[in-house]
């Protein structure tokens, strides 16, 4: 199935949608729960019929697309640390492309995530450390290396440590699916209206294409 703009907005958006909750956490050692949820559910989908499918109902990362807005816009006003975690997660992916080796790792983690999932629910602290072992053991022996920056007292917390690292997975995992369907870097540089009008459009109607 061809992909659109519109659908390559939706997986950039996935990307910032799972950096910010990894700020949030980060800084104030909480992030909420529907901002999440659409992350780790990505986690799940190898078959999803759709782009919009990913990251489960439809408008599920509109909290990412206000981001890219929000970056392309300056208004309410521009994250420079966010554009950060986005650049690196981006370049993760591309580290991980090249080691066939981690990425069969990570699929063989994602089965074993699958059994568990038929037990927790998707936010559980198991699914969480699942996934974060499960980083820990793939990407973080990548470069770029991703230092988190926040408060010590919720860096420092075992269940904000797993959550992170989970979200981190998930950021990795939407930009694969964001190459996958034609995205690159130069289009963030030379088709930002078309992105900023793509990511509107989504925020404003989440079945744009209804």
């Amino acid at each position: 199935m061809p992909h659109d703009n519109l659908d390559r907005v939706i997986a950039l958006a996935g990307i910032y949608q799972a950096a910010n909750c990894v700020m949030q956490i980060a800084r104030h050692g909480s992030a909420d729960t529907d901002k999440m949820e659409p992350c780790i559910h990505s986690l799940f989908q190898v078959d999803a019929e759709t782009v919009d499918a990913v990251f489960g109902e439809p408008g599920a990362v509109a909290s990412g697309a206000r981001q890219i807005i929000a970056q392309l816009t300056g208004q309410p006003e521009r994250n420079l640390e966010l554009t950060r975690y986005v650049v690196l997660l981006m370049r993760l992916e591309r580290s991980l492309a090249k080691r066939p080796d981690l990425l069969a790792r990570i699929g063989a983690g994602i089965d074993a995530a699958l059994t568990k999932r038929e037990h927790f629910a998707l936010l559980h602290p198991n699914i969480l450390a699942h996934f974060a072992d499960l980083y820990s053991e793939t990407l973080s022996k990548l470069e770029p290396r991703i230092l988190v920056q926040g408060e010590s007292l919720h860096l420092r917390n075992p269940d904000n440590q797993n959550r992170i690292r989970a979200l981190l997975l998930a950021g990795v995992r939407a930009a694969m699916l964001w190459r996958q369907i034609g995205g690159n870097r130069w289009q963030i540089l030379f088709k930002n209206k078309l992105i900023l009008a793509d990511a509107r459009r989504y925020v404003s109607d989440p079945h744009p294409r209804g």
